[in-house]
């Protein structure tokens, strides 16, 4: 499976949380010295030694992540916030042959949805769109945010052929076994577990863990234990989430207990705060790391999301 990211926050970004680039330009040139510059080998050490949030974005779309199957041409997608937009211009633009789409969602707060009516493909004619999630009324809740005032194009104009699943019990896409899982979140959110070919990732967004989260219980157990990769709700840290408890996300250090306790091999912090700018993530990955390290916690790789990271199961 490869699995990409498309949108990773909780919220779109309000402008004073990301630094431009020009001002990571002008961070980068007071860190220069002048035998930084003397020969290509020593550019390069001083490219290498830059801190990770001075090379780039970590994106301001909210959730999107897609999962490919390999043969199988049809692409999976969990959730569609703002993400999904650049999902489909890719594949569009790409000309991949891809014609049918399947989109999970988790839930239908704002930010995991504002992105279908921007999803190129959905206009598409020849396109077929299979729409899942366990609560009823899916259409209903989707065409709901395209009318007059919300949007100027009703869903109706979408051309694609689509179809909606309410889906009650574990079931398949092409080669893909998919399971599902109520977490707690304000109005419920729900995991999948996606498996193929042995190999199994978990899509646990918008989740606040819990004691019950980690009993060794036959439905925790069969849906969490040993899983290859696990993109989990990371959104605070630990004095946050207890100042903002009950609102329906996790803190990090917690997400690392979590991964650990069930024997997951890949952690990747997901759902990104609002108001965090790249360098406090990038520093609250750091913390995640030496947390293992402190913890002796084994076999546990873990990884920031940002848009345009690829993972290959």
């Amino acid at each position: 499976m490869i699995v990409r990211f498309w949108g990773v926050r909780g919220s779109l970004p309000s402008p004073e949380s990301q630094k431009s680039i020009r001002e990571k330009i002008s961070d980068i040139i007071e860190k220069i010295l002048p035998e930084d510059l003397a020969s290509p080998a020593s550019k390069e050490r001083f490219i290498k030694g830059l801190p990770p949030w001075l090379y780039g974005f970590a994106g301001g779309n909210t959730p999107c992540v897609s999962v490919q199957a390999k043969g199988f041409k049809e692409i999976i997608i969990l959730d569609s916030g703002s993400g999904i937009r650049d999902l489909g211009v890719h594949f569009s633009a790409k000309q991949q042959g891809i014609m049918k789409y399947h989109i999970l969602f988790s839930h239908f707060h704002w930010d995991h949805v504002q992105g279908f009516p921007f999803f190129t493909p959905g206009y598409n004619s020849k396109v077929k769109i299979d729409l899942y999630s366990p609560k009823k009324r899916l259409e209903n809740i989707l065409s709901n945010q395209m009318k007059s005032p919300y949007f100027p194009v009703k869903m109706d104009k979408m051309a694609a052929q689509r179809n909606y699943h309410c889906i009650d019990s574990p079931f398949s896409i092409g080669p893909c076994n998919i399971s599902f899982r109520k977490m707690v979140h304000p109005g419920d959110s729900y995991s999948y577990k996606i498996s193929h070919k042995g190999k199994n990732m978990i899509y646990a967004t918008d989740t606040e863990l819990s004691q019950d989260d980690f009993l060794p219980n036959p439905e925790n157990t069969s849906f969490f234990a040993g899983a290859d990769l696990i993109i989990l709700d990371a959104q605070y840290t630990l004095g946050e989430a207890t100042d903002k408890y009950l609102w329906g996300h996790s803190a990090f250090s917690l997400a690392v207990d979590f991964a650990a306790a069930w024997g997951i091999k890949h952690l990747v912090l997901f759902h990104h705060d609002p108001a965090y700018d790249d360098q406090k993530l990038y520093g609250i990955l750091r913390a995640a790391q030496l947390y293992i390290q402190q913890m002796e916690i084994k076999e546990l790789e873990i990884s920031l999301a940002f848009e345009g990271l690829e993972i290959t199961l």
